[in-house]
């Protein structure tokens, strides 16, 4: 799921229904439709073109039966909080009265502390936007690669145009709103130079930056990633990146923070990194419960659950072989991967990553190679620092 959460979730989980751990992050789409045609999309430009039938806006309805199940789903787990996500397409494109109408109704509804945030691409975030989210506590992510040319060569507008002049602008914005501000997410483009795309970054002075895999699979490869074990363009990449912040850490960047994590003993926050199972489940504009969209960008059937918020619990989807798979950690992986020496580290990364037309996802990423390479430099730095301390 592309957007930038703030790791870690407070209070302590406790799991009655037998459904095994629940849901604790929940992804709205609160807006199906984008006004950019960026060509990585995994929405719009990849497999899945289900967003064509469904509603631009979720409805007052929709809102409605959503809450009430999350509300459901705390008070059967015993949850002390949840985060739910707003996400599209373009959220903002919903307009400030549905996103603050859909704040207030969760927040009557749902029996414990609700954290929101909210994923963009800034070109519709104003002054107005941002007063609102300061408002109520809402954090804001926003969409954004790098240099401004790398930026306007792949986050453009319907007719071609760019986007950098107006996701600076927003940015210059949100950086006076230093409670609202979450954070920068970035898609990797393995033709930039890393530092230059970092540097650029920090201008904004994020609290916060992730770096994104752009989605691919065995049967659409991403672009630099050839078929062999070999060479890896990905991890250079973000090694000359962590390299640069392993030394002087001027913000939080998760995938390094969370490959550190696990590497020292801990646990992942995310998706991708690690062998804790996903705490995350979406809701489609329509109402349809998703185990991920990510899992869309490989083929359209494979995050569908056939569960809809008003007639279905959370926990339905709990139950699902698929969801269940996907949620397994070592159980879920493929025995390549469950070799793996690195495997504690990688959790076998995305499962949409892992999938093969007409053989599903029973085997290692497409990163693979880039993921070994990523994870022993990380550890050989540790390890060496730990050494000299010792």
């Amino acid at each position: 799921m592309s957007f930038l959460v703030v790791r870690g979730m407070s209070g302590v989980v406790t799991v009655n229904s037998g459904n095994g751990l629940p849901f604790r992050q929940f992804v709205l789409k609160v807006h199906s439709r984008c006004n950019l045609a960026c060509d990585y999309c995994y929405v719009y430009e990849l497999a899945d073109q289900r967003w064509r039938s469904r509603p631009r806006v979720m409805s007052p309805g929709i809102v409605a039966h959503t809450a009430e199940r999350v509300a459901e789903h705390v008070r059967a787990h015993g949850l002390s909080e949840v985060e739910v996500v707003l996400h599209g397409g373009e959220p903002l494109l919903a307009g400030r009265a549905a996103i603050e109408s859909l704040i207030t109704r969760f927040r009557s509804v749902v029996p414990v502390p609700v954290r929101f945030t909210v994923q963009t691409n800034a070109t519709l975030l104003d002054r107005e936007f941002l007063e609102l989210f300061s408002a109520h506590g809402v954090r804001v992510g926003v969409s954004v690669d790098g240099t401004p040319e790398a930026h306007d060569r792949h986050r453009v507008r319907p007719d071609g145009g760019g986007s950098w002049a107006a996701v600076r602008a927003a940015l210059t914005s949100l950086r006076s709103f230093p409670a609202v501000y979450g954070g920068l997410l970035c898609v990797v483009d393995v033709g930039e130079d890393p530092v230059r795309v970092y540097e650029s970054l920090l201008e904004f002075s994020p609290p916060a930056v992730d770096f994104l895999l752009p989605h691919g699979n065995w049967s659409a490869p991403p672009p630099g990633r050839v078929a062999d074990t070999v060479s890896t363009p990905y991890a250079e990449w973000l090694i000359a990146v962590f390299d640069v912040w392993y030394a002087r850490p001027l913000t939080r960047v998760r995938l390094f923070e969370e490959l550190l994590a696990v590497l020292l003993g801990g646990r992942s926050g995310v998706e991708g990194i690690g062998l804790s199972p996903s705490a995350q489940v979406v809701v489609e504009t329509d109402g349809t419960i998703e185990a991920s969209d990510i899992l869309a960008s490989s083929s359209p059937e494979a995050s569908a659950t056939g569960l809809h918020v008003a007639r279905d619990p959370f926990d339905a989807a709990l139950d699902l072989p698929d969801v269940r798979a996907g949620r397994s950690g070592l159980a879920g992986l493929s025995q390549q991967c469950r070799r793996c020496p690195v495997v504690s580290a990688c959790g076998g990364g995305l499962r949409a990553h892992r999938f093969l037309e007409g053989a599903g996802f029973d085997r290692p990423s497409v990163y693979c190679p880039d993921l070994v390479r990523l994870i022993g430099h990380v550890r050989s730095r540790v390890a060496a620092d730990l050494a000299a301390l010792a």
